[in-house]
């Protein structure tokens, strides 16, 4: 079956469907019938409207959700700064560099919690103005204080897990996240983490401009890559508690803030929209390929893209290269030497990569900024040169994944030197080993 076989079980039950409207009660009963916001709603809870666009973005792009929960999230006492110069804060210095950058394996750390953990490594544009991209990294050994819920106003984290198991209670609903699981947790969702079985480490993509849909498919058809029946969307939940002090923490243009309410932020009793988190097993891509010659682009790999006012120019797309089978003859099958008009950020959830076959790492990273030539290493490209060609499958018990944007990304001081995981011989290592082939006719 094309699913992961996952060490721990799932112990929530979800809606299944990407993009769909849906209805969901935790109290039979909670949702009105017809009306969205009654004079009286069902047992006494409030209704509140919970937008992820604009009131009047077109109906097909039109995302909200409405909640009917024990108190509204407006009831807080004002939020207060929570650090001076937060580890995810878009004004620190960065380096826009074109050079290719490989980070070894990123630590583990078992002192801090997710909010914590979260450190920042590359970005493009501003949450101000809802443009760009941020990439982070989290490595986190605690779970989140029972009393304590986090939320970011500046974009939707796309998390990509490497490592752990992560236990999400959200205002929606509870989700449960695996290695090779991605979730999505839209701009403004509140949140906690619980980490039920040890220590987490992985990636994240926070996407300041818009949201994330499924590719367009084209000639492929109407089913293929990420197909909509697996995206898996939490069912009601909600606890009642009235009387415990509660700290939400908010991410606001890259900076921390902390307001202290006296009531649970999971007390959504019944919701309906289609604003909501999700989570995917990257397991269940159908991955398409040539039967013929040639490698076709990484764009048919694509399982989210989030695009931009430009004709398939996405100001971001997680692309994934999960197992799967090469048959091309009289190719050269890894990956081409490249320039790009987009910037490439990949990482490696297990396995090794086929397209690398030195020292690129689970929970490692690298970063291919705009037009900085890549491709295969040495080694890899004088195998793949001299092999004799037969169908042979990939990346078994691997997948990596690419984070790619349109924006010239800057790396942050600690992504850059604070890390201490830059490796420094990359280069020397990967190319500068090459040497002519070139024979020219005599």
């Amino acid at each position: 079956m094309p699913v992961t076989k996952f060490s721990v079980e799932d112990r929530y039950s979800y809606h299944h469907g990407f993009g769909s409207y849906f209805e969901s009660e935790a109290i039979k009963g909670a949702l009105p019938i017809g009306a969205n916001q009654p004079q009286r709603p069902p047992f006494g809870l409030y209704a509140e409207k919970f937008s992820g666009t604009a009131f009047t973005a077109p109906r097909s792009n039109n995302l909200q959700t409405w909640l009917y929960r024990v108190l509204p999230a407006a009831s807080h006492q004002p939020f207060e700064p929570y650090v001076s110069l937060s580890k995810t804060s878009v004004y620190q210095k960065t380096y826009h560099i074109p050079n290719q950058l490989r980070w070894d394996p990123f630590d583990l750390d078992n002192e801090v919690d997710w909010t914590d953990s979260l450190h920042l490594v590359a970005v493009a544009g501003e949450p101000a103005l809802k443009q760009g991209v941020g990439i982070m990294i989290f490595a986190a050994g605690k779970s989140m204080r029972d009393n304590e819920a986090f939320s970011s106003a500046d974009g939707d984290f796309l998390i990509v897990l490497q490592h752990g198991v992560l236990d999400i209670q959200t205002e929606i609903g509870r989700i449960l996240v695996r290695p090779n699981e991605i979730c999505v947790i839209p701009r403004g969702v509140r949140y906690r983490v619980t980490l039920r079985y040890g220590s987490v480490r992985g990636y994240i993509l926070e996407l300041y401009q818009g949201h994330f849909q499924l590719p367009e498919l084209g000639p492929i058809g109407s089913q293929g890559l990420a197909n909509v029946r697996d995206f898996q969307i939490p069912v009601a939940a909600y606890d009642y508690d009235v009387k415990t002090e509660w700290h939400h923490i908010t991410k606001f243009n890259g900076e921390f803030f902390i307001a202290t309410q006296n009531h649970t932020p999971f007390d959504v009793v019944g919701w309906h929209g289609n604003y909501y988190p999700y989570k995917y097993d990257l397991g269940r891509f159908n991955t398409i390929g040539s039967v013929s010659y040639d490698h076709p682009d990484p764009s048919i790999l694509n399982v989210l893209v989030a695009p931009s006012d430009q004709d398939g120019t996405p100001i971001a797309e997680l692309v994934v290269f999960p197992p799967r089978w090469l048959v091309m003859e009289d190719t050269f099958r890894p990956p081409q030497f490249h320039r790009n008009a987009m910037s490439e950020f990949m990482g490696l959830i297990q396995g090794n990569y086929h397209g690398k076959a030195g020292s690129f790492l689970p929970s490692g990273a690298s970063l291919h900024n705009v037009m900085s030539g890549h491709g295969p290493d040495y080694d890899t490209h004088r195998k793949a040169s001299d092999e004799e060609l037969h169908p042979v499958k990939v990346g078994e018990d691997s997948m990596a994944f690419m984070f790619e944007t349109c924006h010239i990304m800057g790396v942050t001081e600690w992504g850059l030197n604070g890390c201490n995981k830059v490796q420094k011989d990359y280069t020397k290592n990967s190319w500068e080993s090459l040497y002519p082939l070139f024979k020219p006719p005599v």
